[in-house]
């Protein structure tokens, strides 16, 4: 195999890797703009940039939906020396930084593929060396990359790339994500997913003392507790236990008791207005949720408002809205988590989550009783405390979904570049007529 074969393969493989790598990172994304404006907003706490939170979103979608491009751009191979030098200039402003990250840690997750695949900053520094490494061969040898359109229709790609993105995270944004990555998945049970089994392996620490001078590494049965020739200085864990799904998950009631066993325990339908943050959380359909505190209170079931918001801020919606409904605090961290939607209902029964409606899909006044009645018929596997007809349902929702998606990006590129194929073969002919006639 001669040199030039060896090169293109090497580039045309790069092209795949970093091509698929792009389109994956910018779909994860872009099924989750809130998740992603999220993460954004740590990095500009991290670095002090506190005054450029109100660009999360917008940054957010960009981000999304320029890795997407940039990906198929890089796939389809067009405008090859543009697309290849915009994905070394960004694989040269990542790498750095997630060095940075992984040495410094001001983040502990980059979140580079969002909640689907989560690692640590070391992985994705050692990840990203790869990929500008590649990103250098594509550039260099651009030309060699085989494209799929021709340079008169590659301007439909990258725009309809581009908008299709921006379009698929403001579907999203205005509605749940369509693939919930994080642990609280409609159909789940809280509680189980916050046990720790009997044989669970727990944390293992060493213990640090000093003695005239001289440091010394003790595990937890040879520590010197009590000896006061030693003087302690610190522990360090060298192995993780382990971990739940669920770390922790409290609800505090006005007298800051803790009532979430309690509603987790509870067997009837249990309603949580979910609001992040009271000073930022959207007003527009109060009536739907005032609707289901309605008929939560003729049928004589619980609804609470759950919230990281201080007490004045939850006066203040009470007084804007006329809520009557009890009010709970929880961490502003799991409330994110568990719906991205500000404000956003779950509900639960015995703590298994049978529903979560963004604020844009909280049902209305006529269908409501039909839809809870639903939800109170729904069976749950009383060993696994899941509901297995929610959780096949939403899984053959999430397969139609990605059929139809998949379907509105691929069909109008195929569409083109039959289009773009077949002028191109009758300009060919057209060409090799004049030729001939010569």
């Amino acid at each position: 195999m001669n040199r030039e074969k060896i090169i293109k393969i090497v580039v045309e493989f790069s092209r795949i890797l970093i091509g698929t790598t792009f389109a994956f990172s910018g779909t994860v994304k872009a099924i989750d703009p809130m998740g992603g404006a999220i993460k954004i907003g740590d990095y500009l706490t991290a670095f002090g940039l506190n005054s450029f939170t109100w660009m999360e979103d917008i940054l957010s979608f960009n981000l999304a939906s320029i890795e997407f491009t940039l990906g198929i751009c890089l796939l389809l191979a067009v405008y090859r020396k543009l697309t290849t030098l915009a994905v070394l200039l960004f694989m040269c402003f990542f790498t750095p930084l997630t060095l940075y990250l992984a040495i410094f840690n001001p983040v502990s997750d980059c979140g580079c593929f969002g909640d689907a695949i989560i690692i640590s900053n070391w992985a994705t520094f050692f990840k990203n060396v790869p990929l500008l490494a590649a990103s250098i061969l594509t550039y260099i040898y651009h030309k060699r990359l085989t494209p799929c359109y021709s340079y008169r229709t590659s301007w439909f790609v990258v725009l309809f790339a581009y908008f299709f993105s921006m379009a698929f995270c403001y579907y999203n944004f205005s509605y749940l994500p369509i693939k919930d990555f994080r642990p609280y998945k409609v159909g789940l049970n809280i509680p189980r997913l916050m046990e720790i089994p009997e044989d669970a392996p727990q944390d293992e620490y060493v213990f640090i003392y000093e003695k005239e001078g001289i440091k010394q590494e003790f595990t937890l049965e040879e520590a010197p507790f009590g000896d006061e020739s030693w003087n302690y200085v610190e522990a360090k864990l060298i192995k993780e236990g382990f971990m739940p799904v669920i770390h922790s998950f409290e609800l505090y009631n006005k007298n800051h008791d803790n009532i979430a066993e309690a509603i987790f325990s509870h067997p009837q339908l249990t309603f949580l207005l979910i609001i992040h943050g009271i000073k930022g959380a959207s007003d527009t359909h109060i009536d739907h949720i005032n609707n289901v505190y309605d008929y939560a209170v003729e049928a004589r079931l619980p609804f609470y408002g759950v919230t990281a918001s201080s007490e004045e801020e939850i006066e203040q919606w009470q007084k804007d809205t006329g809520a009557d409904y009890p009010f709970l605090t929880a961490d502003d961290v799991t409330l994110k988590t568990m719906i991205r939607s500000n404000p956003g209902m779950v509900v639960l029964k015995n703590g298994t989550i049978l529903a979560k409606w963004h604020h844009n899909d909280i049902p209305d006044e006529e269908t409501l009783p039909e839809v809870i009645n639903d939800l109170d018929n729904t069976p749950i596997d009383e060993e696994e405390r899941t509901a297995p007809e929610i959780l096949a349902e939403r899984n053959k929702q999430e397969s139609f979904a990605w059929l139809r998606i998949s379907a509105g990006f691929t069909l109008p590129l195929l569409l083109i570049w039959m289009l773009d194929y077949f002028r191109n073969r009758h300009i060919r002919k057209k060409e090799k007529l004049l030729i001939t006639n010569k």
